[in-house]
């Protein structure tokens, strides 16, 4: 803040504006920009790890294991994302309350009381006493948790069919060079495969770029909670007092998540190309044909 902000009700014009946007509240908005792509950042890694684990399991020679990746991807894709984004943080919750309840409470007490979850104090997670950033902090890690695993299904459909789309011709050369199921896979078939996943992964890429907004519904001070807070009406009762400016909020809204899918589409044309030189697909193809 300004060393002009002192009264609010002395500014006018640029002055005000100037003070308006470096309150307090406003840098946590701009915060929460960073909590966006910070949760993407952590998400698209681990989201991806569930579905390489997942598709694996699906072309797994164990009948159990095979079972597993495919019931997985089958159910998360079947339900809807909201419903996960509800259920997920709070199992996990309840789940981890019930574990330190054996060790912190009196194990004979019952966690379910009727409809209620009740546990001690010392149970909570987090603690009551813990600071605020540590409430934000356990809130975005359930989120990571039901994000990846949601994301992580539509990602393990995506990379099982990539890895069904590479020529068997290639895996049985290798296999008759004498090469072990493991070698093949890691050789030849893991790498084959992102030219076939990659346009897949972008659109799961773009899609979980417009979930986060779902971060509000999960309790996170995210960039939709606070444009609903600050572009609302704000009578007298406030320092800086104003209309309702929720359009100008959520416009600006508009314009961080345009420009996030549009660079993220120049990054994946990128790489769409870097990996389609030289491969046996309609995108190397056309390679080939554009340079004769």
């Amino acid at each position: 803040m300004f060393p002009f902000c002192t009264d609010p009700s002395a500014l006018q014009g640029l002055a005000w504006l100037s003070c308006y946007l470096t309150t307090g509240s406003h840098m946590l908005f701009y915060a929460s920009f960073g909590t966006v792509l910070a949760l993407l950042a952590v998400t698209a890694p681990v989201a991806l790890l569930f579905g390489f684990g997942g598709a694996m399991a699906a072309r797994s020679r164990l009948a159990p294991l095979r079972w597993f990746g495919r019931i997985y991807t089958a159910m998360v894709r079947g339900v809807p994302d909201i419903i996960f984004f509800l259920f997920v943080p709070i199992a996990l919750d309840q789940g981890f309350e019930w574990l330190r309840s054996r060790v912190y409470c009196d194990p004979s007490v019952p966690v379910r009381q009727g409809n209620e979850f009740i546990v001690c104090a010392a149970a909570k997670l987090p603690l009551s006493t813990s600071p605020e950033w540590v409430h934000q902090l356990y809130g975005i890690f359930l989120a990571v948790v039901a994000f990846s695993v949601v994301f992580g299904a539509f990602a393990a459909n995506v990379l099982h069919g990539a890895m069904a789309a590479v020529p068997r011709a290639q895996l049985e050369t290798a296999e008759a060079y004498g090469m072990s199921p493991r070698q093949v896979n890691r050789r030849i078939l893991i790498p084959q495969m992102w030219t076939y996943a990659l346009p897949g992964l972008a659109n799961l890429w773009m899609i979980l770029i417009k979930a986060t907004p779902l971060l509000f519904v999960l309790g996170i001070e995210d960039i939709v909670y606070w444009a609903r807070e600050l572009g609302s009406a704000k009578t007298s009762a406030y320092a800086y007092r104003h209309p309702d400016w929720r359009l100008y909020y959520f416009l600006a809204i508009l314009v961080f998540y345009l420009l996030m899918t549009w660079g993220s589409e120049r990054i994946f044309d990128r790489l769409r190309a870097r990996l389609s030189a030289g491969q046996a697909t309609a995108a190397g193809e056309a390679m080939r044909k554009a340079a004769t």
